[in-house]
């Protein structure tokens, strides 16, 4: 039997050479599959197995190397998205499902989600900055942008049937403010909720019979509301939280978030490498191109072959012939003079320089007188803006806007309003101070302000004050009407260049208010030297 067994033994061992570079073949296809497992690498096992039956495995071409685990999501981070996989995704299909603009306002709603997440990943990260620093600014940017951009598709289709669609959305979407609100930001989703019905409610009521994909998407949109009101209770109830105990640089952060969203994106596919296009042909040169002589009138060049100094000459001995030079013309009659017969404007035109067979070259125009600005109703009309910028809030080119435009402003924040016609607007909440420029026909109610409402160049313009209001400006102002209430009596109004200004005061009653107009003509007198300034009253 021992004689046997080594008789045999070199079968033996190429039948496990065999079998051995049978099972090479076997595995190293799925290697791939296995460097890609969860854990990024091959297990302990199965690189012993591996080993044992054919030594040292070499990893095959084209196989990615192992790659670190990703780093897990907060709860928060993984609620948020599947808000963004639900909510918005079940809006954004019912959008595209009835197309148009729905569809493309749809798409920049999705984009300002995506733009808030990342806001979210970054205070996860962060220490939290100063809100008024660069830092904050910029972390908020791509928010802000895509947010303009959901409200500027509305503005530039008013006259569209789906406009009450897009101003549902338009004013809902500034619920993506809750991040900045503290410390009850589920109440201002409410509040956004309920601005949002004002106009989604109005969809409903026109489509309730007609279409019902219609009404399935505003509820779809609202149940955005709701799902976002759950998730901020749920997670931020007293406002946003950042890591401040161990957190990094803000812009690190962002920087760090966006890199790692670029990189998880799949990679363009390589460009074919065909043959590079033949470059352009070269431009002429013109060093040592020869100017064509100037043609005269008889059809013989103008230049004499002993150059430009025997031409110099033959002018000047024109000129040296005195009057003989003119004796060639013809003298215009009477008759023929278009300021003696004006019938001759309207019969016959001038000809033009080029075609006189008197002149020695053609003469350039004259040049156009610069012209007038166009007056303001022919300018070209800039899309409406109302943005908050730092601690001021822009307000500006809004025209006949259908609905009252309302602003939440903050005590440390001011207004500027310009370029509104026939516009209301309502600020709610204490205001530092607000400013109206070239404006036309603009009704303003505000609650409170901290300092003035100051007034230029802005005819039939109207204020009501509910609260406190210390001071008026007015300069420029042809017609206002101001109403003021019982808490703001002891406001001073100053005008300058104004006509028309009525302040309204509120009755004894508490019922009716009383108007009072503010003088316009003064009369001055010197008295004892001194120059004394009076109202100019009328009897009767």
């Amino acid at each position: 039997m021992t004689a046997l067994n080594s008789n045999n033994l070199p079968a033996l061992i190429k039948r496990l050479e065999a079998a051995t570079s049978l099972l090479e073949n076997i595995v190293s296809p799925n290697l791939g599959d296995i460097s890609n497992s969860a854990n990024g690498a091959l297990s302990d096992d199965k690189g012993l197995q591996l080993a044992a039956v054919g030594g040292n495995v070499a990893q095959p071409r084209g196989v990615n190397p192992p790659t670190h685990p990703a780093e897990p999501l907060l709860p928060a981070i993984e609620d948020f998205d599947a808000i963004i996989s639900e909510d918005v995704q079940r809006y954004v299909t019912m959008s595209e499902a009835i197309g148009g603009l729905m569809a493309e306002q749809s798409a920049a709603v999705l984009r300002a989600f995506a733009a808030e997440r990342i806001f979210l990943v970054v205070t996860t990260k962060a220490k939290k900055p100063e809100i008024q620093s660069p830092a904050y600014m910029e972390i908020l940017k791509e928010l802000q942008s895509e947010m303009g951009s959901v409200n500027d598709i509305r503005e530039a289709n008013r006259g569209t049937p789906v406009f009450n669609h897009l101003t549902t959305v338009s004013e809902g979407i500034a619920v993506l403010g809750w991040i900045t609100i503290d410390p009850k930001p589920a109440d201002y989703i409410k509040d956004m909720l309920g601005t949002a019905q004002y106009h989604g409610n109005r969809v409903l009521t026109e489509y309730k019979e007609k279409d019902r994909a219609h009404v399935e998407w505003v509820q779809a949109f609202f149940h955005i509301f709701h799902s976002l009101g759950d998730y901020v209770k749920r997670h931020y109830p007293t406002g946003v939280t950042w890591n401040n105990r161990n957190g990094i640089n803000p812009l690190d952060a962002l920087r760090e978030v966006q890199s790692s969203q670029t990189t998880s994106k799949p990679a363009a596919a390589p460009l074919s490498s065909g043959p590079a296009p033949p470059p352009p042909p070269p431009l002429p040169s013109f060093d040592n191109a020869q100017l064509s002589p100037p043609i005269s009138t008889n059809g013989v060049s103008s230049l004499s072959s002993g150059g430009g100094t025997s031409d110099m000459g033959a002018v000047f001995d024109q000129l040296s012939k005195g009057e003989a030079v003119t004796s060639r013309l013809r003298k215009v009659s009477p008759s023929s003079q278009t300021h003696k017969n004006p019938s001759l404007r309207t019969n016959a035109a001038v000809p033009s320089r080029s075609d006189s067979q008197t002149g020695l070259s053609p003469r350039s125009k004259s040049p156009h007188p610069n012209k007038k600005p166009k007056p303001e109703n022919l300018r070209t009309k800039k899309p409406p803006r109302k943005q908050l910028d730092g601690n001021k809030w822009i307000i500006e080119n809004y025209d006949n806007y259908a609905d009252i435009l309302e602003i939440s402003a903050a005590i440390t924040q001011s207004i500027l309003i310009s370029r509104c016609i026939k516009t209301t607007i309502r600020i709610i909440g204490k205001a530092n101070a607000i400013s109206l420029d070239n404006c036309t026909q603009v009704s303003l109610v505000i609650d409170s302000l901290v300092s003035a409402v100051d007034v230029i160049k802005s005819p039939r313009f109207e204020l009501q004050v509910l609260g406190t209001l210390p001071t008026i400006l007015l300069d420029q102002v042809d017609g206002a009407a101001i109403y003021l209430s019982r808490e703001s009596v002891g406001t001073e109004v100053f005008t300058s260049k104004c006509s028309g200004i009525n302040v309204n005061l509120p009755g004894l009653d508490g019922e009716d208010y009383e108007e009072r107009a503010l003088p316009e003509q003064m009369r001055s007198v010197v008295r004892n030297g001194i120059m004394v300034s009076e109202i100019v009253q009328h009897a009767g």
